[in-house]
């Protein structure tokens, strides 16, 4: 059963971060239209949210062509793919995994029907299926957890050990795991034993914000995006 949204504010379990990316991205799974954003609490994914990079005009690739609507697209098409992912909060580097491939892109419902039904082969893989590579941050206090993941193989730029300072760049978006398209995923959660990881609930700070296909945008001093509302991170 999907829950109201959560408000973000002080004191009620909202974890405040910043975009972790510049220019515009879509938001997509969005727990401001349900929770478990992701239909599931599996793997501590209860609040997180995904983003897909955008042009001006919505368009998540430069183009279309015959793999769009029938079989599978290179990756380097889409806006997403190479962009700069930031530390979205000072922390410290916990975990990095890299070395998962960056899949072909899938925008054809030919294609994600056969990707679906391999969806529970994947989860029988471990996290590295899922995940594919993966930065975690520990927030200050170290009971906290953010996970940015579908990593560009081979982009991480920190290690474990690390301390990051928000805006800082980590890594490069990619398609790895459980991803038909370039796009990072986000996710805050108490534990990093993904088998008994809790979600922690999650909001941005100072962003722009364009919803369903208006040209019009406001600004949001901390919320969470809409779902499909298109979004871009505002300069301190």
């Amino acid at each position: 059963m999907s829950e109201s949204r959560p408000s973000p504010g002080s004191g009620d379990g909202v974890v405040v971060l910043s975009l972790p990316f510049e220019g515009r991205w879509l938001a997509m799974n969005s727990p401001a239209r349900r929770v478990p954003s992701h239909g599931t609490d599996l793997l501590g994914s209860r609040y997180a949210i995904d983003f897909v990079g955008v042009d001006d005009r919505r368009r998540t690739a430069t183009h279309r062509d015959w793999g769009s609507y029938f079989g599978t697209e290179p990756v380097e098409r889409f806006f997403a793919f190479g962009q700069p992912i930031l530390a979205p909060a000072d922390g410290r580097v916990v975990q990095v995994h890299d070395g998962e491939v960056d899949h072909v892109a899938r925008r054809s419902q030919l294609s994600l029907v056969h990707y679906a039904l391999r969806q529970a082969g994947r989860l029988r893989q471990g996290v590295a299926a899922i995940a594919g590579n993966y930065v975690t941050i520990a927030l200050p206090g170290n009971d906290t957890f953010v996970s940015l993941v579908h990593l560009r193989a081979g982009s991480p730029q920190v290690a474990v050990g690390d301390v990051v300072t928000t805006g800082q760049p980590i890594a490069e978006c990619g398609n790895s795991g459980n991803s038909t398209q370039p796009h990072v995923h986000l996710q805050v959660m108490d534990n990093l034993d993904l088998s008994v990881a809790r979600g922690i609930p999650l909001a941005f700070r100072h962003f722009r914000e364009w919803t369903g296909r208006s040209e019009r945008s406001r600004v949001e001093e901390s919320g969470i995006p809409g779902e499909n509302s298109v979004v871009e991170a505002l300069k301190p």
